[in-house]
C-alpha cells in the first residue's frame, strides 16, 4: 500500500485545518483531509455524518489515520462544551475507529482527545451563554473542590467553597458537571480502544489548564486507569489543543521515515524553563519534553550530534504577571528584566547558524504573540530568513507544537540534502506565516485595528457584516509590517477572519 496519510482535525480554523497540511506539503508523503465545508463553524458542529461517510469511502487508501475525536462524536472542539449528547450517544459514534480497523487491518490510527476545558474568567464567546455570567464561579469551583478532594484546601478555601457553590444556579452547575462527566467516560473509553489494539497512539491533552481544577482532577484519573492498564508508553497526556494535529502529523512522518530526530534544547533563560506558562499546569521544561516524544523524537544533551537545535524564549515573573505586550511594559516601568538574556540567546543562535546548525525559536514569553525584543535582535543579525522554524502564537504548548512538527519534517530533507525547490517554498512559506501572524497581527496590527472596531459599531468578539472590510484593513497594515521586517520574503498573501473575530486571523500564503 502507498504510504498516504488521513487527517480529521479537531475544528476548522486555521491552526487545525490549515498548519497541518502547510507542513505535510513540506514533505513527499500525501495527506487527504474532508473538504473545509464539513466541518462546522465555531459552536455550530460538523456534520458528524457526512463526515463518518467520506472517512469510510476514502479510509482504503491511506496508511495512516490521525484523528481528533472531539471531532468524531462532537463535531469540533467548541461543539464538545456544548453538547447534551448522553453517554451512549458518544459511544455509537466512537464504533466508527473500530469499523475503519476492520475495513483496513493494516491501517494505524494515531488519536487525540482532549480534556474539556474550564476557562478561569466570564466569557461566552466558545462556552455556554450561562459562561458569560458564572464562567469565573465554575472555575473556581473546580479549582476548591479539587483542593478538598486532595486534602490541600486552606480554612479559607472551604468556607469559600460554599460560597461559590451557593452562587452558581443549580441547573447551570448540573449542565456544566453533566458534561464533563460524558467527556471524562469518553476519554476513558479511549482509554480502552488503546489496550484493544484499535487506536495506536493517544494523545490526551489539556486545554488551558491550570495546577488545580476540574481539568487536573480528571487528568489524575485518567493517568492512574492508564498506568494500571500498563499504557503510559503509548499516551500522553500533557497541556496542549490546537497544534496537537501537527505534532501527530509529525509523528506519522518520523514513523514512515524510520528516523527519530534528535534534538538539543537551550532556553534564553534558565529560571525561565522553570516557570508555568499561562493557561498549563506544569513547568515549561517538562512540557517541552512531551511535545518533542509525542512527535517522535528524542532529546539529547549535545548540539553538534543533534539534528536541530530547539531555541526556546521562555516568559519570566512579570510576563506571567502582565498580559500586556512586553514593549509596553517596558514603557510603564524602568526595568529590563535580569533573568532574560536575550542578547546572548541571539548571539548563540547566530554562532550555532554560521555553524551549518538547523535552529529553531520557540517564543513562549507571552501568550498570544511575539516578543518583540527578540524579534528585533533576529532580524538585526539578519536570521529571519535562516531559522528553520519559528512560532510565537497563542499558549505556549500551541507554539511549541508547531515549531516542532515543522522542525522535524523540514530537517529531514536538509540534512540528507534532498530539499526540492518545491518543498523549499513551502516550508519558507510557513516559516513567513509565522512571522507575520504571530509578530506581525498578535503583536501588533491586532491591537492596532482592535482600537478602530467602535468607529464601525464592532468589538473584539464580533466583527458582524463588517468581517470583510476588517481583513482588508489587517491586510494593509500586515503589508506594512512586512514591507518594513520581511522584506527577504517575497508572497503575496490574502486576510480573512475564520471565526469572524479579531482573536484569529486566517492567512493565505500566495506565490
Amino acid at each position: 500500500m502507498n504510504k498516504k496519510v488521513m487527517y480529521i482535525p479537531l475544528d476548522e480554523r486555521p491552526c487545525n485545518y490549515i498548519y497541518p497540511k502547510m507542513i505535510m506539503d513540506i514533505s513527499d508523503i500525501e495527506m487527504i483531509e474532508p473538504p473545509l465545508d464539513m466541518l462546522g463553524n465555531k459552536k455550530s458542529a460538523a456534520d458528524v455524518d457526512k463526515l463518518k461517510d467520506w472517512i469510510i469511502n476514502n479510509i482504503n487508501d491511506v496508511s495512516h489515520l490521525v484523528v481528533s475525536i472531539d471531532m468524531l462524536l462532537y463535531g469540533g472542539i467548541v461543539p464538545s462544551r456544548l453538547h447534551r449528547m448522553t453517554y451512549n450517544e458518544c459511544i455509537k459514534r466512537l464504533e466508527l475507529i473500530k469499523e475503519l480497523k476492520t475495513m483496513n487491518r493494516n491501517l494505524k490510527v494515531y488519536g487525540f482527545n482532549l480534556i474539556m476545558r474550564s476557562p478561569s474568567y466570564n466569557s461566552s464567546d466558545e462556552e455556554p451563554d450561562y459562561y458569560e455570567d458564572y464562567g469565573e464561579k465554575i472555575f473556581q469551583y473546580g479549582v476548591l473542590s479539587d483542593k478538598l478532594e486532595l486534602n490541600v484546601a486552606a480554612d479559607e478555601d472551604i468556607s469559600e467553597y460554599d460560597k461559590i457553590k451557593n452562587q452558581i444556579p443549580v441547573d447551570v452547575l448540573n449542565d456544566f458537571l453533566n458534561r464533563r462527566r460524558v467527556n471524562h467516560l469518553i476519554n476513558l473509553k479511549v482509554v480502552d480502544l488503546v489496550k484493544e489494539g484499535i487506536i495506536d497512539f493517544l494523545i490526551i491533552p489539556m486545554d488551558d489548564c491550570s495546577k488545580y481544577g476540574f481539568s487536573a482532577r480528571e487528568r489524575r484519573k485518567i493517568m492512574k486507569y492508564i498506568s494500571d492498564l500498563d499504557l503510559t508508553d503509548r499516551i500522553y497526556s500533557y497541556p496542549g489543543a490546537d497544534e496537537v494535529g501537527c505534532t501527530l502529523i509529525a509523528r506519522v512522518f518520523n514513523e514512515l521515515k524510520d528516523r527519530k530526530p534528535t534534538v538539543f534544547i537551550r532556553y534564553s533563560s534558565e529560571i525561565g524553563s522553570t516557570l508555568i506558562p499561562r493557561y498549563e499546569d506544569r513547568s515549561l521544561n517538562e512540557t517541552v519534553k512531551y511535545h518533542i516524544i509525542s512527535a517522535g523524537g528524542v532529546i539529547i544533551d549535545s548540539s553538534s550530534d543533534a539534528d536541530f537545535i530547539l531555541m526556546v524564549n521562555p516568559p519570566s515573573e512579570l510576563t506571567l504577571k502582565l498580559s500586556e505586550s512586553w514593549d509596553s511594559i517596558l514603557s510603564k516601568i524602568d526595568i529590563i528584566d535580569p533573568e532574560r538574556n536575550l542578547n546572548e540567546f541571539v548571539e548563540a543562535l547566530n554562532y550555532y547558524i554560521s555553524k551549518g546548525k538547523l535552529c529553531s525559536v520557540a517564543d513562549v514569553a507571552m501568550p498570544n504573540g511575539s516578543d518583540n525584543q527578540l524579534m528585533q535582535l533576529i532580524k538585526k543579525y539578519n536570521l529571519l530568513k535562516k531559522l528553520l522554524s519559528y512560532g510565537g502564537w497563542n499558549t505556549s504548548s500551541n507554539t511549541l507544537g508547531t515549531v516542532i512538527s515543522h522542525s522535524m519534517i523540514s530537517s529531514y530533507y536538509f540534512s540528507k540534502n534532498i530539499f526540492s525547490q518545491d518543498q523549499l517554498i513551502a516550508s519558507e512559506k510557513f516559516l513567513y506565516l509565522r512571522y507575520l501572524e504571530d509578530w506581525g497581527y498578535q503583536h501588533f496590527v491586532r491591537s492596532s485595528v482592535t482600537d478602530l472596531l467602535g468607529t464601525y459599531g464592532l468589538n473584539y468578539f464580533t466583527l458582524k457584516d463588517k468581517g470583510k472590510l476588517i481583513s482588508e484593513i489587517i491586510k494593509k497594515k500586515l503589508y506594512e509590517f512586512s514591507e518594513k521586517n520581511l522584506n527577504d520574503f517575497h508572497y503575496n498573501f490574502d486576510v480573512y477572519m475564520p471565526w469572524n473575530r479579531m482573536f484569529e486571523v486566517g492567512i493565505k500564503i500566495g506565490g
